[in-house]
């Protein structure tokens, strides 16, 4: 009895002080797996299903194998609005986890700033392809993803270029000549969408970057130096001129998502646009044949260039209560089995050798003109002076501002926008 007395205290002992583990089974099998939630903020509301049924895979992927219940909650505010809502949050304590940012324009102050976590250790980095992996390398350091690997101009409608015989013009001379044909045949040259400012925005940056790369190549330098001013690249205005006068009419009644519509039903021959619109544009009429061209700037064949860019990345912010978790997303978003069909889906280039799809016509039209020395590297702007651009390019429309308004008022951002990096 005295063996059986010691054998059922330690018993009971050994249950009091292990107690947690039993008590921790019967816990785990009625309150599950743990709980965790992933805020992501994205400026592609256009692709808003594709990305909500791809987090939904991995929530199911990290529920199988980590045994986390993880719930995406993704927010996808307009492109125009999604910059400053952006700034706010990162800004407070109101951070999102994961966030869209543009390579080009955001990554020098969102790493000054302390925004972006640093992703060179992360498996989907070896799997870049090199020029693309440079592009959202900072400080010798891999601090976003990149989604829209880029080779863009402006968009035009095969089928009414080669109805009426025409070909991309190379020249502003030659795009005279272009928009006097489609007037003869009652073809309206160009759909404006100014609703949303971004769209405007466009036509400086291809205009820009064509004449820089063609007649200024220092001119970043020389603004960033303090020393520049837009009135030297003042040839820009030549071709949005252009484009303006020769415009479908009531554009600020025409967005995005119109926009596409209108040009997919053939309401314009072209459209200073980008590619990433071809979703939007194919569903409105899956026949639609659409290409991509250089923007003639000037009566310089070689300064029609197509614009290389990575533009909409993804990036991790640094405090994030689920970092490992933001962590593992970001690096589904380039799993080799999983992310080619959501590329294609977005019809997105190729980032990883491992996105072996077919590539679209357009997209080999436009590494056409790359290939044959066409094209240049996108400009690094600030992004404030981006902003501005695209609310003056509105103005401009309507006549409540002039060139040499938009020439001060940029001047002015640039080192106001200097002053506030230091």
């Amino acid at each position: 009895m005295k063996t059986l007395r010691i054998t059922a205290v330690a018993l009971f002992i050994l249950v009091i002080t292990t107690g947690a583990f039993a008590t921790g089974r019967q816990e785990t099998a009625e309150t599950g797996p743990r709980q965790a939630e992933l805020r992501v903020f994205m400026s592609f509301p256009r692709f808003q299903e594709q990305f909500e049924d791809y987090y939904e895979q991995f929530s199911r992927k990290i529920l199988q194998e980590q045994g986390i219940d993880v719930q995406v909650r993704l927010e996808m505010p307009q492109a125009e609005q999604a910059n400053q809502i952006l700034k706010a949050r990162l800004a407070s304590n109101d951070a999102p986890d994961v966030y869209t940012l543009h390579a080009i324009a955001d990554i020098p102050t969102f790493y000054r700033a302390g925004y972006l976590a640093d992703l060179s250790d992360e498996p989907f980095v070896a799997n870049l392809f090199d020029g693309v992996r440079t592009t959202v390398t900072y400080d010798g350091r891999v601090v976003a993803l990149p989604l829209e690997s880029l080779s863009w101009g402006y968009l035009y409608n095969r089928d009414i270029f080669a109805d009426l015989g025409l070909e991309p013009p190379r020249t502003i001379t030659e795009m005279e000549a272009v928009i006097a044909a489609l007037d003869d045949a009652n073809v309206t040259p160009f759909l404006l969408a100014f609703q949303e400012s971004w769209i405007p925005q466009l036509m400086m940056a291809l205009s820009l970057g064509g004449v820089v790369n063609s007649q200024a190549p220092d001119f970043v330098e020389r603004m960033n130096e303090g020393r520049g001013s837009y009135a030297d690249v003042a040839q820009v205005f030549e071709i949005i001129d252009l484009i303006m006068a020769n415009g479908s009419d009531r554009p600020f009644e025409v967005g995005s998502a119109s926009g596409s519509a209108d040009f997919a039903n053939g309401v314009a021959a072209m459209w200073v646009q980008g590619p990433w619109m071809a979703e939007s544009i194919l569903s409105a009429n899956p026949q639609m044949s659409f290409g991509v061209a250089p923007l003639p700037v000037s009566n310089d064949p070689s300064a029609a260039m197509i614009n290389l860019a990575t533009s909409t990345s993804l990036a991790v912010t640094p405090q994030s209560r689920e970092k490992s978790l933001a962590l593992d997303l970001l690096s589904y978003v380039l799993d080799p089995a999983d992310s080619p069909p959501l590329f294609e889906s977005l019809k997105f280039n190729p980032v990883a050798p491992f996105h072996d799809y077919e590539v679209f016509p357009w997209i080999q039209e436009a590494m056409t003109w790359v290939a044959d020395g066409h094209a240049y590297l996108d400009l690094s702007l600030p992004g404030a002076v981006t902003d501005e651009t695209a609310k003056l390019l509105q103005s401009y429309y309507v006549g409540d501002v002039t060139r040499e308004q938009i020439i001060t008022r940029l001047d002015r951002t640039w080192q106001r926008a200097l002053v506030a990096a230091q």
